[in-house]
């Protein structure tokens, strides 16, 4: 689990995609000075496994799925990243309940200043945007932030500039593509307010007599 809230701006040293053996390495500091076999980084808000590391670089495999369902297949040697540990037991719950499970991408369509904060527009896809809500929680690479519009095709934030500095979110600009996750609570509300299909029986009831003329 993760909060949104960005460590450090890391770099992508090696990305390596093949049948066999594909993965992606990032040059980082602060996210390693804890680090052990196993741990989660979120990489651009992508929940990622290391797998092994060094002093100064961490190497995670990453499957053609994330690949396909991110913007880290588009990441190449030099790109800035944007990283997050898993929350620590005794750490703050600064953002919001962040999974690493990204459910699809968005596209930036514009970007304007308002005084001090910068406005960022992004289009995505109907199915994710019945989950954002104005004044509700959106991860973008995995940045934790509040949505402050929604239309039929988009949703914008507006962000400080300590946001801008401190992730990858001010390089940014219109066209890029990223990535993006749904408030978890919404979905899992949505699917416990399925009403349950009924159990399916076997053999020869008595309506399916009836419905073939005995």
């Amino acid at each position: 689990m993760f909060t949104g809230i960005i460590e450090e701006i890391g770099t992508v040293k090696r990305v390596q995609r093949s049948g066999s053996s594909s993965f992606i390495e990032i040059q980082a500091k602060k996210v390693l000075e804890d680090v052990h076999l196993g741990d989660s980084i979120a990489v651009n808000g992508v929940c990622l496994t290391v797998t092994h590391f060094d002093g100064s670089v961490f190497h995670a495999d990453v499957m053609n799925e994330t690949f396909s369902r991110s913007s880290l297949g588009s990441l190449t040697t030099g790109s800035p990243v944007n990283l997050e540990r898993a929350m620590a037991a005794n750490g703050r719950f600064g953002g919001h309940i962040v999974s690493g499970h990204i459910d699809g991408t968005g596209s930036i369509t514009d970007i304007k200043n308002d005084g001090i904060a910068v406005w960022y527009t992004v289009s995505t896809a109907p199915e994710l945007l019945r989950y954002i809500v104005e004044k509700g929680s959106i991860a973008i690479d995995g940045i934790s932030l509040t949505v402050a519009k929604v239309t039929d095709t988009s949703f914008s934030v507006s962000i400080i500039p300590h946001t801008a500095a401190q992730t990858i979110l001010g390089t940014k600009k219109a066209g890029d593509t990223v990535n993006l996750e749904n408030d978890i609570i919404g979905k899992y509300v949505e699917k416990l307010m399925k009403p349950a299909e009924p159990p399916k029986t076997g053999g020869i009831t008595m309506e399916f007599l009836a419905k073939n003329g005995y």
